[in-house]
């Protein structure tokens, strides 16, 4: 799907630009990507660059999907991709083969491994220590935890999981471990499923769930074995149907990361890439090393923990979403309680 990105103001300069920018996201299963994060960085590119084209493509979890969008892309003369690669390390040969073209590779959220430009998401270690943190205060300082990680082809997953480990490695026994494919909550209740079944519910204090569908597939596993009351289970992405099983109590917290903040620091640094010019001295503000590139120059931004006590003042305040969203005529008695009442 192409969309032009006609003229909506901005600087003088945006109105001499005239080329293609390529975003390349990675799945359907996570809601954000099409709810939040296309919207946001075509508004923001538009702002910034009235005369450029923005092509869009979701490989829907399939690698070789990517690849082939990513190979039209190039042909087509894409001066610069914003790549949230679907597989972090298969990806390798479509950057360098946009690299040997000529064209700039931005990653977004995941880190790319190839000659990639620089990259653009949260810190990844910090959203597993907010989880980590979390679930130690939720599960009083000890206890038995079953670590819900994500797909292992995506280098956040290892990132998420180091974080979470810096915090409650000595202090919560890790019962079991499993990796979740494509983040699927399908995926997720198969192996909670498992764990349930192997250790029997009481045995479980606590699931680290590496993000919001991951959470939706252990809840549900639970729910499926009979158990009424869950253990604290963490979550990421701030999805909405978390956000009310937060405040319904059946998700213990998730990590809020402002995507209107990544969705205009990924934009600025591809428009000043289309555009030639040094994003070390733009638009980066630190550096990453991949498994195969150092010194990547990024933006790192600071995600924010978020339990029931936290939506208001967070995702609420900066206008994710509205109370009467989150509070459906089920849940007003407990939004009422959770001071979320409209």
């Amino acid at each position: 799907m192409t969309m032009s990105l006609v003229a909506c103001g901005g600087e003088d300069e945006a109105g001499t630009d005239s080329y293609t920018i390529g975003l390349l996201l990675p799945n359907r299963v996570t809601p954000r990507w099409e709810k939040w994060d296309k919207p946001l960085i075509e508004q923001r590119l538009k702002e910034l660059c009235p005369g450029c084209t923005l092509v869009y493509a979701n490989a829907g979890g399939d690698v070789d999907r990517q690849r082939q969008q990513m190979a039209s892309m190039i042909t087509k003369g894409v001066r610069v991709l914003i790549l949230d690669p679907a597989d972090s390390k298969a990806m390798r040969s479509s950057v360098q083969e946009a690299h040997n073209a000529g064209a700039s590779v931005v990653a977004y959220d995941r880190l790319a491994e190839g000659p990639i430009s620089g990259y653009v998401s949260f810190d990844g270690a910090q959203v597993g220590r907010l989880q980590g943190e979390a679930l130690l205060k939720a599960m009083g300082g000890g206890g038995s935890v079953v670590m819900m990680n994500g797909d292992p082809v995506s280098a956040n997953a290892t990132w998420f999981r180091k974080g979470a480990m810096s915090v409650i490695e000595g202090k919560l026994k890790i019962v079991r471990s499993y990796d979740t494919v494509a983040w699927s909550t399908d995926n997720a209740h198969a192996n909670m499923s498992a764990a349930i079944a192997a250790l029997g519910s009481d045995r479980i204090g606590g699931v680290l769930a590496a993000n919001d569908s991951i959470a939706t597939g252990v809840i549900s596993a639970f729910k499926t074995a009979g158990v009424r009351k869950l253990p604290p289970v963490t979550g990421q992405d701030a999805d909405l149907d978390a956000v009310q099983r937060i405040v319904k109590g059946e998700q213990y917290m998730t990590v809020y990361k402002p995507f209107a903040a990544e969705a205009a620091a990924v934009a600025d640094m591809a428009v000043a890439l289309g555009r030639g010019e040094d994003v070390r001295d733009t638009t980066a503000t630190t550096t990453v090393d991949s498994a195969t590139t150092e010194d990547i120059p990024a933006v790192l931004l600071t995600p924010r923990a978020v339990t029931v006590g936290d939506i208001k003042q967070t995702l609420v305040k900066d206008g994710v979403y509205t109370i009467e969203q989150i509070c459906t005529r089920k849940l007003r008695p407990a939004c009422a309680q959770a001071g979320l009442s409209p």
